[in-house]
């Protein structure tokens, strides 16, 4: 294997007057500004922009807040309790593809189950008014459930025909990776509703659960559909080292744990080494790991340079990675952002072009990236 390693909305978001000074950063391809847009979150998680100019951002101890053209954070209420425990609470949010008619939204969540946990995913309209969830309905629950408050995955994208991709961590447990009877370690496929698409790979198998798309997955925290090709593409957790990009296809088999590039935290090997027949390899790995979190695809006109190009969150090498591309290989990667020493959760693209980043602390920022010409 090479070591080489949206859908925009209508409506344009100017830039934020109340936005603070903005520090001016010349990289490889394009000069830009760092903007700080908002400030005093509590581990937000993920964002997702409305069609009015606003957005909704999501705090890991269960919190929603809405972010006004003003730079204000207000909070939605109707939030389903979570499991803050860990890398658990309020994770992922995105918008339904029809959510100008429906204003549905979709979100996932560590669920409280007693003495165990597991993820959740739910729907909800969001109030006319932007205050509250109403008819929240849960659509999946990871099973079976654990204790602890590793490897949520979490990760929700919808794909181009309106049926829903949603990446689970294994938690921790490894081997249930392989276990094609729970959700643990899988990318799991389904429709709007929750019901099971017809042409998923596994429909119609013993004791296989037939939401499951592709299994053999660590803990993937970043997705994102490839404009170029409309394919989904994932990263996830390795261990010490390992940390991969892969794009998963209908029923195979990504290895975990029984091959991987990466090491145990003690040192010791995983699983039989790096390759073994009927196990897809990744399309780029990373060795130390980075620790990749949100994942998105650049598909507008504020940099032009970077149009085509994935940018990756990194949690433990505190940067923003921008990767380029030549079909299904990463062939250049540029580190942005290092001079912040912050952790990058998430990464979106904002209406206007330009790109919205948060970190990850007790007292987290968002950030707008914006052409400093």
């Amino acid at each position: 294997m090479s070591r080489h390693l949206i859908l925009p909305l209508l409506i344009a978001l100017t830039a934020p007057a109340f936005a603070q000074k903005a520090d001016v950063v010349s990289s490889e391809k394009a000069k830009f500004r760092v903007e700080t847009v908002a400030s005093g979150l509590e581990n937000p998680w993920a964002l997702a922009f409305l069609p009015d100019g606003r957005a909704l951002v999501t705090e890991r101890p269960g919190r929603l807040r809405i972010l006004g053209k003003d730079g204000k954070l207000g909070t939605v209420s109707g939030v389903p309790d979570v499991a803050a425990v860990g890398q658990g609470g309020l994770l992922d949010v995105i918008l339904a593809p029809d959510f100008d008619k429906s204003r549905r939204i979709y979100f996932s969540y560590a669920e409280p189950r007693g003495v165990v946990n597991g993820t959740a995913v739910a729907h909800a309209r969001l109030s006319n008014d932007a205050t509250k969830l109403e008819n929240v309905t849960v659509i999946l629950r990871m099973e079976p459930g654990r204790g602890g408050g590793f490897h949520f995955g979490s990760r929700l994208v919808f794909a181009p025909d309106g049926n829903l991709f949603v990446t689970l961590g294994e938690r921790n447990a490894m081997q249930p990776a392989q276990d094609p009877s729970g959700h643990l370690g899988k990318v799991v496929r389904i429709a709007a509703d929750g019901s099971v698409p017809k042409d998923n790979p596994f429909v119609g198998k013993e004791n296989v659960r037939p939401e499951i798309w592709s299994y053999g997955h660590r803990n993937p925290q970043g997705a994102a559909i490839n404009p170029a090709s409309g394919k989904l593409w994932v990263n996830e957790h390795g261990a010490r080292g390992g940390d991969e990009i892969n794009i998963p296809q209908a029923g195979k088999n990504y290895g975990w744990p029984i091959i991987s590039f990466g090491r145990h935290y003690s040192g010791a090997k995983i699983g039989e080494g790096s390759e073994k027949t009927g196990m897809e390899q990744p399309i780029h790995y990373w060795d130390p790991s980075i620790a990749p979190s949100g994942m998105m695809f650049y598909t507008g006109n504020s940099f032009p340079a970077w149009k085509g190009n994935a940018f990756v969150g990194a949690l433990v090498l505190r940067n923003l990675q921008r990767l380029e591309l030549d079909g299904e290989k990463v062939v250049k990667e540029e580190r942005l952002l290092t001079d912040l020493k912050e952790r990058i959760r998430d990464v979106r693209q904002a209406p206007d072009g330009s790109i919205w980043v948060l970190t990850d602390s007790r007292d987290a920022r968002i950030l707008r990236l914006s052409p400093a010409e």
